[in-house]
């Protein structure tokens, strides 16, 4: 029996065609908060970047893993999950990014900011589209004086690998060409689910999720059923337990009712 369902947003909830939750998906929704299954959002957005879609939805998720892990909490602002990067290697990146035409995105809890703006980064807002939040260019060295919980390197993903190499304490998890999430080593959406199904009394067994970009494989190998979505890329497909239509085309309404969930 699935008693606890989590989701992704882009490309999952959210089409990158429209930017708009299908209305199959919210219909499903709603079907399944009906039946008291738990819904929760696992997403590499912070907090801040999910209140429209808390707004839309109102109150039908019970629990929310942002950050790809970092910060999870439930529908009354408890804190259920909370970790930050490592300071050591936010100095060392700062020092490297100094003299560089690198654009990076510096996240906090409630406050999202650039070291600088490039092509590479506009032409990821354009990829985004209306769902792409405003962010500020600010001063590398707040990583001394507040908590920074995940970046975002905007550069591809084969240029990364001498950055992470000084940064021994990070990882990073890709969920589209142009952006890498460095988050801790030992955190993602699979460490967030594991303390929100705790904090619940739900076990592993009874856990289905949704999916499409890399930073969500981990989470689909997890749960009990992972579900990647028609528009994931192959190597999501090939570690899911079924692969479903395009977020377009009816997606989660559909494999819900292929595992009789609905």
């Amino acid at each position: 029996m699935v008693k606890a369902i989590f989701f992704d947003i882009d490309g999952t909830l959210i089409s990158f065609k429209t930017h708009k939750i299908p209305q199959s998906t919210i219909k499903a929704l709603n079907e399944l908060h009906n039946k008291g299954i738990k819904l929760f959002i696992c997403t590499g957005r912070p907090p801040a970047d999910i209140k429209f879609l808390t707004k839309e939805l109102h109150d039908l998720f019970d629990g929310y893993i942002t950050l790809n892990g970092q910060y999870c909490y439930d529908k009354n602002d408890n804190i259920i999950h909370e970790q930050t990067l490592d300071k050591n290697d936010l100095t060392v990146l700062t020092d490297y990014l100094k003299d560089k035409d690198i654009a990076c995105g510096f996240i906090e809890l409630d406050y999202f900011y650039y070291n600088l703006r490039n092509q590479y980064l506009d032409d990821f807002d354009k990829a985004l589209g209306g769902t792409a939040p405003k962010r500020f260019v600010d001063s590398m060295q707040r990583i001394y004086t507040h908590k920074t919980y995940q970046l975002n390197l905007f550069l591809p993903e084969e240029d990364e690998a001498p950055i992470l190499k000084m940064m021994p304490n990070c990882r990073s998890v890709r969920w589209c060409p142009f952006v890498g999430d460095i988050i801790p080593k030992d955190g993602g959406k699979a460490t967030g689910i594991k303390y929100v199904l705790d904090y619940y009394g739900i076990d592993i067994d009874e856990c289905m999720a949704f999916g499409d970009g890399g930073n969500d494989k981990e989470m689909l190998e997890f749960a009990k059923i992972g579900v990647a979505m028609g528009n994931a890329s192959d190597d999501v497909k090939s570690i899911a337990d079924y692969v479903t239509t395009d977020v377009d085309n009816d997606g989660i309404l559909n494999a819900l009712k292929y595992f009789k969930v609905l």
